[in-house]
């Protein structure tokens, strides 16, 4: 097992849109699998319907995301994200919430060769105005391991 340096852990985010989201709730850990678009700008971009998960991370916003490609047990990379999440909301929100888009429908056309159209066609969640939180991660840090 080796370390990836910081420019193969950021290819690994930019190439990928699941990842596994671990926050604390009563505390407890609790880990769930997300659609996500890393925007350059040193942060995770993602939104959720109200619920579990939104009022944990509101109410302690210490976060970390998992991405992996796997592709057998001996050849994997993997990266973890550590970071705070921070709401946004207003016209941000819905700016932000369009690059999400955006940047998610590129990966999966550029990886699947499938063409998606709208939001719903790649995430469970739809947006409505006010019953959708649009949430970053600003990462502070950034570690990755592969086997190869």
């Amino acid at each position: 097992m080796e370390n990836l340096n910081k420019k193969d852990c950021i290819a690994l985010l930019n190439n990928n849109y699941i990842g596994h989201l671990a926050y604390i709730s009563n505390n407890k850990p609790y880990t769930i699998p997300i659609t996500y678009f890393f925007d350059q700008k040193e942060s995770i971009l993602a939104y959720s319907s109200e619920g579990h998960k939104i009022e944990a991370m509101r109410k302690n916003g210490a976060v970390s995301l998992q991405v992996a490609e796997i592709n057998n047990v001996k050849n994997w990379h993997s990266v973890l994200v550590h970071g705070q999440f921070e709401e946004i909301e207003g016209t941000d929100a819905k700016f932000l919430l369009h690059e999400f888009a955006e940047g998610v429908k590129n990966i999966i056309n550029k990886k699947e060769k499938i063409n998606h159209q709208f939001i719903s066609d790649f995430t469970g969640d739809v947006y409505e105005n006010g019953l959708t939180v649009v949430y970053r991660i600003k990462i502070s840090e950034i570690e990755g391991k592969k086997m190869s």
